[in-house]
């Protein structure tokens, strides 16, 4: 059985859990999640978990046992406590602020760079160089913050753009100049 598969996901009393036929649907606090839950895995409810059966052990079951019982345990994750990404922005006269939802961002460009939040998705600015976008959706969430840094990714030189936090950006060298002689 597969390690990531096979455990059980726990229900706080907070999450309600429904499935109608393919459709799993969770409810929780922090909002509403839906997903299509592949034809061959089923869904086992025990009192206060949830464990996903496979069919088979082909490799094709096994690998959709652990990606189905990852993508339903992020689910219960998302609705409860949510996730966070965090974008730090560097280079002089770079920043973020935040209009009404929308968020205002000046790189450099000659024009600012509106993003408006899909729905579900929230902007948050710690600093005017420090952001974080959060929600329940795991995959929004990432693909939000991905968006965001694309305007601007940090270049290899002087480190110039928006990066996750905590990302290493590998630096160059510059140029090496004249070194001595005529």
């Amino acid at each position: 059985m597969s390690r990531i598969g096979r455990l059980p996901i726990t229900l706080p009393s907070t999450v309600e859990v429904t499935q109608e036929g393919r459709r799993l649907r969770v409810k929780g606090p922090l909002g509403e999640l839906e997903r299509e839950i592949h034809p061959q895995m089923r869904i086992e409810r025990e009192d206060g978990t949830l464990r996903i059966v496979r069919p088979t052990d082909e490799p094709r079951h096994r690998a959709l046992h652990g990606l189905t019982r990852t993508l339903v345990n992020n689910m219960v994750a998302g609705v409860t406590t949510g996730f966070t990404k965090g974008l730090e922005i560097s280079g002089v006269g770079y920043r973020a602020q935040l209009q009404g939802e929308r968020l205002v961002l000046a790189l450099g460009y000659s024009h600012p760079v509106e993003v408006t939040p899909p729905p579900g998705i929230r902007f948050t600015l710690e600093t005017p160089t420090r952001l974080s976008v959060s929600g329940a959706d795991k995959e929004l969430v990432g693909q939000t913050a991905a968006f965001i840094r694309a305007r601007r990714k940090p270049e290899p030189y002087k480190g110039k753009g928006i990066r996750y936090a905590g990302e290493q950006i590998v630096r160059k060298a510059g140029k090496a100049g004249k070194v001595g002689g005529k």
